[in-house]
């Protein structure tokens, strides 16, 4: 498809999903290399849109770890709320865990410092993150150091995991809003 229709909006599509997949193998490979040594590493993948993104990420990992979700939401039809409201949080404990977030985009950086926050205040060793896709043109956050497979222009993107209010999560390529 070149195109979608959500909630009446079209959306044309922007990155291909063989692209996705090589970016994701890519940093997978980075990760591996630089994380391998972690003890007891922790993924934690942010819902609802990491999913895909965690999921694909995480076939190519090749050190021992473990995973678990939370869930955290900034988004309102198109546009960031500005704020980062905790839905559900983390059952396990993260004392002394190196933790790696999975984020599916990072625009603001709000999201990144929020979560880096709440994990070193409940004791983590360590922080590290890795976001799908990052907007560069509006990052604000203090988290300098991060992984992340794509950069992308300041779109509103939906697929591979991200969403309309609902819609586009299950798509596997990535569309573009176009008014």
């Amino acid at each position: 498809m070149k195109t979608v229709t959500l909630h009446g909006r079209r959306f044309e599509r922007s990155i291909n999903h063989g692209e996705i997949v090589k970016a994701v193998e890519e940093l997978a490979e980075k990760i591996n290399v630089e994380l391998a040594g972690l003890e007891n590493p922790l993924f934690v993948g942010v819902l609802n849109g990491s999913f895909m993104f965690a999921a694909e990420l995480l076939k190519n990992i090749e050190f021992p770890c473990e995973v678990t979700f939370m869930r955290m939401n900034s988004y309102t039809g198109t546009s960031s709320s500005g704020t980062v409201e905790n839905i559900m949080g983390l059952k396990e404990s993260i004392e002394g865990r190196n933790v790696i977030i999975l984020e599916d985009i990072v625009e603001s950086g709000r999201t990144l410092d929020a979560v880096s926050g709440r994990m070193k205040d409940h004791g983590a060793s360590s922080v590290n993150f890795a976001a799908m896709f990052f907007k560069p043109s509006l990052y604000k956050g203090t988290a300098n150091n991060f992984y992340r497979a794509m950069e992308i222009p300041n779109d509103f993107v939906v697929g591979f995991g991200l969403d309309y209010n609902g819609l586009g999560r299950n798509l596997k390529d990535v569309y573009s809003l176009k008014e």
